[in-house]
């Protein structure tokens, strides 16, 4: 049981690392980070099944964190759309004026 939620997990953080280096458009980067903080949550209840239930205390802490994360990163994201009219990472230059 234990075996498999870890490898499932090493599974969708992989698959986040990858969205994360490969992709340019911000939502989806934005998605890519959500999925690997939620593999990481994954382990943390796994590990506490088997431990203790410590881990899931760090699981509220992390969807605390991942929440203000979501709105803050999609305000940011919604104002770089208002303002440049793309999500696109390449096209996005904030030092320019």
């Amino acid at each position: 049981m234990l075996a498999d939620a870890l490898f499932f997990s090493a599974v969708l953080f992989a698959i986040g690392v990858v969205g994360v280096l490969t992709r340019r458009n911000a939502i989806i980067i934005f998605m890519s980070v959500e999925l690997m903080l939620n593999a990481v949550n994954l382990t943390f209840v796994a590990f506490a099944q088997v431990y203790g239930y410590a881990g899931q205390v760090f699981v509220v802490f992390v969807m605390t964190v991942a929440a203000a994360e979501a709105a803050v990163g999609l305000a940011i994201i919604i104002s770089i759309f208002r303002h440049r009219h793309t999500v696109n990472l390449t096209d996005i230059n904030l030092l320019k004026g």
